[in-house]
């Protein structure tokens, strides 16, 4: 089974291209326009073991707003057409990540119903030209158009941007669990309903 999956998107704010390979060897091609957003989407891919290539032109002279929340949209479209049915994945996953003195927690549902709960009390709102807030802003496209369910807990954490790469590798790794095949129903739609 090919578990992959083109997305081009393109509105008057960005245009955005990703290619996604679920089933990769965590190899990340990642352009967006900002470096710190760069290295956590690069850190994404190969926590998560997905091939991934990220190309977005944005308006950035305005902000990276655009961007980062289009980017999630666009990243969770391909997973959403990657996973097709669903069929035989193990469906839930959590992770938690260390980062020196951070700490986070990342749960997965593949559930076809869209939901994030996110809980930051970050000090430094900035990264040099990040800001903070739009990682929220990325992760709710991806859960939305990905149709997923998202419980992220930045437990504890006294540098930004350490809690934020350990969030992204945590992201990576829960979702590659979650997308893996489980051997012993690989036939399957993990739902009682018969679809997710």
């Amino acid at each position: 089974m090919s578990r992959i999956a083109e997305i081009h998107r393109k509105t008057g704010e960005t245009e955005i291209h990703i290619h996604l390979a679920i089933d990769g060897q965590g190899k990340g091609t990642i352009s967006t326009g900002n470096g710190f957003f760069d290295h956590m989407l690069t850190a994404f891919a190969q926590h998560g073991f997905f091939d991934v290539t990220i190309k977005c032109l944005g308006d950035i002279e305005v902000d990276f707003h655009h961007s980062a929340e289009d980017i999630g949209i666009s990243l969770g479209q391909a997973f959403r057409k990657a996973l097709q049915d669903k069929r035989g994945i193990f469906r839930y996953s959590h992770s938690y990540v260390p980062m020196d003195e951070a700490l986070v927690r990342v749960v997965a549902d593949i559930c076809g119903r869209s939901n994030l709960v996110y809980s930051e009390e970050l000090r430094d709102r900035r990264i040099n030209t990040f800001e903070v807030d739009l990682a929220y802003d990325f992760l709710k496209g991806l859960a939305d158009h990905a149709m997923m369910t998202l419980h992220i807990d930045i437990i504890r954490a006294r540098n930004s941007h350490h809690a934020l790469e350990a969030l992204f590798k945590g992201l990576g790794r829960t979702l590659h669990h979650a997308c893996m095949i489980n051997p012993a129903a690989a036939d399957v739609i993990p739902s009682t309903k018969g679809s997710l």
